[in-house]
């Protein structure tokens, strides 16, 4: 078993990140965002013009691409070698690149290489979709978060107006479903939770509760 690894998967806008990083600050361990590393790679693509489905060229932008998390006075910025990628990566649109080349192998395999690195760098909180059951399968405590599509929606435009950005509700709830069928479904480490993990569903829940909660499991299990 990982004793310092805290895996939290679940679908898009289930409350993974804001529990993931409260957590991660309680328990004084690194937090990481596995899905910002997609988001990264699906904007760059983009950038350069490389197909979505071009799986050689995908890798070799993985393999080039040094990703890192900065906490910069409290604020956690996603850099990619020197370029600050932390608002470029939130928008809708870098959603569903993300969401694309995660489907393709090679750029799984090579992130999931770059996540387990980590592990040497200190006690983790990793936030994802595949963490508990691909990256970290022997992790300490798996976590499972999960919420209804509206309830996702409707925090997703949210965060979004908070950032001046109005979308239409009913086309993010398309969007956040649509994405949960290509999660689901895809070949390569689909979406789901670990036979193992803590599944939690933050519809209507209070998130310092569920934090709280997952602190006792947690400090539980790895001070044992």
């Amino acid at each position: 078993m990982t004793q310092r690894i805290v895996a939290v998967d679940g679908p898009a806008g289930a409350g993974k990140s804001t529990v993931s990083r409260r957590l991660a600050r309680v328990l004084r361990f690194r937090y990481v965002d596995s899905g910002a590393m997609y988001r990264v790679i699906g904007v760059l693509a983009a950038e350069r013009g490389i197909e979505l489905t071009d799986s050689e060229a995908l890798a070799a932008l993985c393999d080039e691409t040094r990703i890192d998390f900065e906490d910069r006075n409290g604020v956690l910025r996603t850099m990619a070698g020197d370029r600050d990628l932390t608002r470029a990566i939130r928008t809708p649109e870098a959603g569903q690149l993300a969401s694309k080349v995660s489907v393709v192998p090679a750029v799984r395999e090579r992130l999931v290489g770059k996540q387990r690195a980590m592990e040497a760098e200190g006690p983790l909180v990793m936030e994802g979709r595949d963490i508990g059951t691909a990256v970290f399968p022997d992790a300490a405590v798996k976590i499972y978060l999960t919420a209804s599509v509206e309830e996702r929606a409707r925090r997703r435009c949210a965060e979004l107006a908070e950032r001046g950005v109005i979308v239409d509700a009913g086309c993010v709830a398309e969007e956040i479903a649509d994405r949960d069928r290509r999660d689901q479904s895809r070949a390569h480490s689909p979406l789901r939770a670990a036979e193992d993990a803590i599944v939690i569903d933050t519809t209507g829940e209070n998130i310092d509760t569920v934090v709280a909660r997952l602190r006792v499991v947690v400090e539980r299990v790895c001070s044992a």
